[in-house]
């Protein structure tokens, strides 16, 4: 059963626009590795100019065979040079019954 999450990455000082190219490959990496549905992901800005990803992992196997993957791994090492991954309740955007944010460009796969 493919599992629906909501990511949330707010740039470190002087690194949004290499978050922006991180997150723009992170669902072509993913899929890459056979972890994601073919739905496309939905990434958005928020004020602050942190980035919200929603996409949909393949199943609650395929989350956990992430956390084995070398590919996947190094990609998460490079999101953690760049950003803070933080809960969506922490932007002002997730505290309104309907939060808005800024939508990005398709994500191209």
């Amino acid at each position: 059963m493919p599992r629906t999450v909501i990511a949330v990455y707010k740039p470190r000082p002087g690194k949004a626009a290499e978050l922006q190219a991180i997150v723009a490959r992170h669902h072509g990496v993913l899929t890459g590795q056979g972890l994601v549905t073919e739905r496309p992901p939905f990434v958005a800005q928020a004020a602050d100019g942190t980035f919200v990803e929603v996409f949909e992992w393949a199943s609650p196997q395929a989350i956990e065979r992430a956390h084995h993957d070398p590919v996947v791994q190094a990609m998460w090492a490079e999101f953690d040079a760049a950003c803070e991954f933080v809960p969506v309740a922490t932007l002002p955007e997730g505290q309104q019954l309907f939060s808005e944010f800024e939508a990005m460009l398709p994500i191209r796969r």
